[in-house]
């Protein structure tokens, strides 16, 4: 994944109507969304249930847009092969959910798919010092993992920095990491978000209960 000149938006599904799944990615597709995002909740890693791969399978055949999975899983690794034969274009993993984290994201990579590590608010970038080489995409949690609708946690943006500095530090000279922000980002928000250098802006209540969602898009990525 190369960062792009403009910040790139994925629209979190988990707060659209699920009986009618198709006219809300309908929806953020016509409102200019960059990415789908798929939150994929085990009820064990998080306290809700989302769905699974066949819904993301479903989703594949509706789009083109790239599908990002989000796996809020206990042992990932028995589901990655299922999502990116699923379709899924990028599946991020949590640091915390797996010992072998930087065996899981080779395996992400040789199933096809991009390889996205993500921190939720208590982690410190600190402990993905040692996968970053391997990653596409670092996801920031901004809010704790469970629940669509929350508040932005506003200490957790310093990671975006300490992020971008560890990602200029990196010695291959070729990583060009993704950082994508997920968690209460709205538009009275979004321009702090921004400017602490996030590349991807999750968003998902607040895209939905927009008038406007095209124009929501547009403000949140500083495009308006």
């Amino acid at each position: 994944m190369q960062r792009m000149a403009k910040i790139i938006s994925a629209v979190s599904i988990l707060n659209a109507d699920f009986t009618d799944i198709g006219f809300a990615v309908k929806t953020a597709e016509e409102a200019g969304a960059d990415w789908i995002h798929l939150d994929v909740m085990d009820g064990g890693f998080v306290p809700n249930i989302s769905f699974g791969a066949k819904m993301v399978a479903d989703i594949h055949k509706r789009t083109r847009l790239p599908l990002d999975v989000h796996l809020m899983i206990e042992n990932p690794e028995n589901q990655i092969e299922a999502f990116a034969l699923a379709g899924a274009s990028s599946i991020t993993v949590h640091a915390e959910a797996s010992v072998h984290s930087h065996r899981l994201l080779q395996a992400v990579k040789s199933l096809g798919a991009c390889a996205g590590i993500c921190i939720t608010p208590a982690t410190p970038p600190s402990a993905l010092e040692y996968l970053l080489p391997l990653a596409d995409l670092v996801l920031v949690m901004t809010v704790n993992p469970g629940f669509g609708g929350q508040k932005l946690i506003p200490e957790c943006l310093n990671k975006i920095q300490t992020l971008k500095e560890m990602r200029a530090s990196l010695q291959d000279g070729r990583k060009d990491f993704l950082i994508s922000v997920d968690g209460g980002v709205k538009e009275k928000n979004s321009r702090l978000v921004r400017e602490n250098g996030a590349d991807v802006l999750v968003v998902g209540s607040a895209f939905f209960e927009a008038p406007d969602k095209q124009a929501f898009l547009k403000s949140v990525c500083g495009r308006a």
